[in-house]
């Protein structure tokens, strides 16, 4: 019989996060689980720069070593960063990931640092469920030739350097035709995205279930450019109609330049991010827990006479 295996990724830069995967490591190891360390330094991509425009691991091949598809579960120890970046890790062996918070918001975490006797008895007992989340995979095209490319979980974002001007966006969604927007910068984001940036431009919450994507203008220059949600099947093609450089950004810790005549081409990934729930996934409950949705609303005071 087999030793089943067993991986942790965690943030090296937060010292409780070192601490608690040393001890995983030891109570795994004594349970007979054969585990392997890593940070999440490996699925943080960098951004590529002038004097080196090509700064970019394959997507399949950012899985660090003893990580393959007879693992049976990874555990990340950090915060949504640390999340972002451990699914570019497993993603493509299809690894399910248990994420335990040491951040602070926490918004992708499953449990925190406090649950984690329980939690570890839950996850070595099998008492779990999969949820599997949609993921993109991001491209810049120049002359025909991939120039980089990306895993994406949350949103890609391609927008103006500082101290350039608004910028034109040629963008084709599938067979349609292409739109012009002219904004800062566009967003376009999965469902699990739609809570970050997205969010935060003035696009709409979607439910983790829901076989979308949404593009969302940044300060868009019409009335008319609002945010539109379309179906995942359907590619996106994004053209600069600008004579300056821009800048793609994805999960906020990847990016790359974009020159005038390059492309950018997303599609939704055959890879997905798998995360391990301990209970039912209830997204409306980390809503309310995490950004204060759907709570009541403050009683205004009843009105006092003035004497």
């Amino acid at each position: 019989m087999s030793i089943p295996k067993a991986g942790i990724i965690y943030n090296d830069l937060k010292p409780v996060a070192c601490r608690l995967a040393v001890e995983l490591q030891d109570k795994l190891s004594a349970a007979g689980w054969d585990v392997y360390m890593t940070t999440g330094v490996g699925g943080i991509l960098g951004y590529s720069r002038p004097d080196s425009p090509i700064c970019h691991t394959p997507i399949d091949k950012l899985a660090p070593p003893g990580f393959d598809e007879k693992m049976t579960f990874a555990i990340a120890l950090g915060g949504d960063g640390t999340v972002l970046a451990a699914f570019r890790q497993v993603a493509p062996y299809g690894i399910p990931l248990l994420t335990i918070n040491t951040g602070h918001m926490g918004f992708l975490t499953e449990a925190y640092v406090n649950e984690l006797p329980h939690v570890l008895e839950k996850l070595l007992g099998g008492d779990y469920e999969i949820e599997e989340r949609t993921m993109l995979s991001v491209q810049v095209v120049r002359k025909e030739a991939i120039w980089w490319e990306a895993l994406c979980l949350n949103e890609m974002v391609l927008h103006r350097e500082p101290l350039t001007c608004m910028c034109h966006f040629e963008i084709q969604i599938g067979h349609h035709a292409l739109v012009d927007i002219a904004a800062d910068g566009v967003i376009l984001s999965t469902p699990t995205g739609s809570t970050a940036y997205a969010l935060s431009a003035g696009g709409a919450v979607v439910t983790p279930g829901v076989p979308v994507l949404q593009l969302v203008p940044i300060c868009p220059h019409s009335l008319a450019s609002r945010a539109l949600v379309f179906a995942d099947s359907e590619p996106v093609a994004i053209f600069p109609a600008a004579p300056n450089q821009l800048i793609l950004v994805v999960d906020g810790n990847a990016g790359c330049y974009v020159l005038p005549d390059d492309s950018v081409k997303v599609e939704r990934s055959h890879y997905t991010a798998r995360f391990i729930r301990l209970q039912p996934p209830e997204f409306f409950r980390i809503l309310r827990e995490k950004l204060g949705w759907g709570l009541p609303h403050i009683a205004k005071p009843t009105s006092v006479e003035l004497p």
